[in-house]
């Protein structure tokens, strides 16, 4: 195992792979650097000495500005290292880059759905469309896992959350789009959409939302309008039950995968194995005519540059600006820092700033250029890999992958989370430590990255992975029953 990496030739800091002890003599690049105090595993020390005011550079870029001195082989981080961003920026469109090149084909066993589309699962959702029935939809959920899965029904699932009433503006219209979209989800054979009846989004309003819909596939129940709601909806997932289970899973090309990635929990190790190795994993399927979708905004303020000069078109350039300086004017409306990042646990893993936490999280985009921008809600339209407006909430920022379209989510962490979404939520340890302190929680470890793998060889362990995610293996959180679904809140509540 490497002690230490210097991530970019141009870096005047490396980061320490384990725990490093004061007086411990490193060879970096040829020149020793002694140790002038203990540096924790995934945390950062100069490699010459670094003067008030200097640019403090890792991944090749400047991560914010010296505090005071730091000599050779001192510890940096919040104490002594503050960002250098400042608040909404011009852009200028400098396109860098070229796109993947195509390579085989490769497939996995899905399901075709009425409409065209594939999906990886054959479950039976129940969306409420507000709060005021979730309790309803729990119930609904446990009787009918018992009744009806079984055969090609491969779960029976309801996604509660508090909204759908009392909500006002662009806060009603993302519940109404997000709730269309999750009926829409190809993952679903079937969706029960369930209704109290004098709420906003009361189920003859989401109609104009859903549009055109399969009879056999969704049906709906408003609870006012029946005696008896649980009667009356077992009977409807009784003839949802029976539709799913004529579904088989047959052989599909892997271009019509739609993958979404997350991190959260991010250590120092994050941006050094598991999201470069998410993002090679990501040109391997672009290269295959797939889809990846890439979110959490305020997590690309520092590195947006980078994305933007990847964007394939001046149109998309421009997408990619209003991405970000909306998000920072969303942050300014409710007079919220902008660079109030990153969190307790970022911190304590070793990262410092929010330049060096994005540096790092944007390494999961690969090198394919954008090909598509997203406004939350908005379902992707286009293959390659594509940006979407989502705050960096883990389970907000999961849920607007799969209310896009992502069949699946691939969630890199440094510390552990035990959290789903409502999809396959895939988590990705940073280190060997993580992956084995937390097995029921991790998919698959990148610390091995460190160890004894290239980052090319575990994209492709991670495609094969996927494949076989999409193919029917169940993940962590999957065998542990958890599905979680949290609606972006952005006004205000009557």
């Amino acid at each position: 195992m490497q002690d230490i990496v210097r991530i970019n030739e141009m870096d005047n800091v490396a980061v320490a792979l384990r725990p490093l002890n004061k007086g411990e003599v490193l060879d970096v690049a040829g020149e020793k650097v002694e140790l002038g105090e203990d540096i924790p595993q995934g945390h950062k020390f100069a490699l010459r000495d670094i003067r008030q005011g200097e640019a403090v550079i890792k991944y090749g870029f400047r991560i914010g500005y010296a505090k005071e001195d730091v000599g050779k082989g001192r510890w940096i981080h919040v104490h002594n290292l503050k960002t250098a961003l400042g608040d909404i920026l011009t852009y200028t469109y400098e396109p860098q880059g070229k796109d993947v090149e195509p390579s085989e084909h490769a497939y996995f066993d899905g399901y075709r759905r009425s409409d065209g589309k594939a999906g990886i699962r054959n479950e039976i959702w129940i969306i409420p469309t507000v709060g005021c029935v979730n309790s309803i939809a729990k119930a609904l959920e446990a009787e009918a896992k018992k009744r009806f899965v079984g055969g090609s029904l491969e779960d029976v699932i309801a996604f509660p959350h508090p909204y759908g009433c009392s909500q006002m503006g662009d806060d009603q219209e993302n519940t109404r789009k997000v709730l269309a979209d999750m009926i829409h989800h190809p993952n679903a054979g079937g969706v029960l959409v369930l209704g109290l009846g004098c709420e906003n989004s009361n189920i003859p309003v989401l109609m104009d939302y859903i549009g055109d819909y399969d009879e056999k596939r969704v049906k709906f129940l408003q609870c006012q309008d029946v005696e008896d709601e649980m009667e009356a909806a077992m009977g409807l997932l009784e003839e949802l039950a029976a539709y799913v289970k004529t579904f088989a899973r047959e052989k599909i090309d892997a271009s019509e995968l739609v993958i979404g990635m997350k991190c959260g929990g991010s250590d120092g190790l994050s941006g050094i194995t598991a999201n470069p190795v998410v993002g090679a994993f990501s040109d391997l399927l672009v290269s295959k005519g797939g889809t990846t979708i890439l979110t959490e905004v305020p997590e690309m303020f520092g590195a947006e540059t980078l994305l933007m000069n990847r964007c394939a078109t001046p149109e998309l350039f421009e997408k990619t600006v209003d991405l970000i300086n909306n998000f920072k004017n969303y942050f300014t409306s409710h007079n919220q820092t902008i660079y109030e990042n990153p969190s307790p646990g970022n911190k304590k893993g070793g990262i410092s700033t929010l330049e060096d936490k994005s540096l790092g999280c944007t390494q999961k985009s690969g090198s394919s250029l954008v090909r598509g921008v997203l406004e939350y809600g908005e379902p992707v339209k286009v293959k390659g890999l594509n940006l979407l407006s989502a705050p960096g909430n883990d389970l907000v920022a999961s849920t607007a992958l799969a209310v896009s379209g992502a069949h699946m989510v691939l969630f890199t962490t440094g510390r552990g989370t035990p959290f789903a979404s409502p999809v396959p939520t895939v988590k990705i340890s940073s280190n060997s430590r993580l992956a084995g302190h937390k097995n029921d929680w991790i998919d698959f470890n990148a610390g091995r990255m460190v160890e004894d793998k290239t980052k090319e060889e575990l994209a492709e362990e991670l495609l094969e992975y996927v494949l076989s995610v999409a193919s029917g293996k169940k993940v962590k959180s999957e065998e542990a029953g958890f599905h979680d679904m949290a609606i972006f809140k952005q006004g205000v509540t009557l």
